[in-house]
């Protein structure tokens, strides 16, 4: 794959097969809870992750799917506050199967379930919204390794 495609503010970390892509303003937490679902693969509570990106990726629709991919300058870089910029692992690209929207006004205790998915450049994807000083990890963990009832 070429350089291209949408460049958006996001970071991504393929867990498993497929990429949660994470969204929010600045400082929201983005770096963060990307670095968390690398933990949480290490320690076996999801399955492996690795990071695709962190603060801008490239996003392209291939098919029914979105792809995510790091931006070149960016690749293999993440933010981890108190420490800077470090150097960690990460994938050329992954396929997105789920969307994190941090500090999201549409957050609620009980969701509908129009706010658990979103369109994508025309692809449908589920999707968590996480309020402001609310931690996202759980929410994602739970997406990840429950079912609903």
């Amino acid at each position: 794959m070429s350089e291209g495609g949408l460049s958006v503010h996001a970071s991504a970390v393929k867990v498993g097969n497929l990429a949660v892509l994470i969204r929010g303003p600045s400082g929201a937490g983005k770096s963060r809870l990307a670095f968390d679902l690398i933990m949480a693969g290490r320690a076996g509570v999801v399955e492996r992750a690795v990071l695709v990106g962190d603060d801008r990726v490239h996003l392209a629709t291939v098919g029914d799917e979105i792809v995510v991919r790091p931006v070149h300058v960016l690749a293999g870089l993440i933010e981890v506050r108190g420490l800077g910029i470090r150097r960690c692992d990460f994938v050329e690209h992954a396929t997105v199967g789920l969307v994190v929207d941090l500090d999201a006004d549409d957050a609620e205790r009980l969701p509908s379930p129009e706010c658990l998915k979103m369109s994508l450049s025309g692809v449908e994807l589920p999707r968590i919204p996480v309020a402001r000083g609310y931690s996202p990890l759980p929410l994602v963990v739970a997406t990840l390794t429950t079912t609903k009832s």
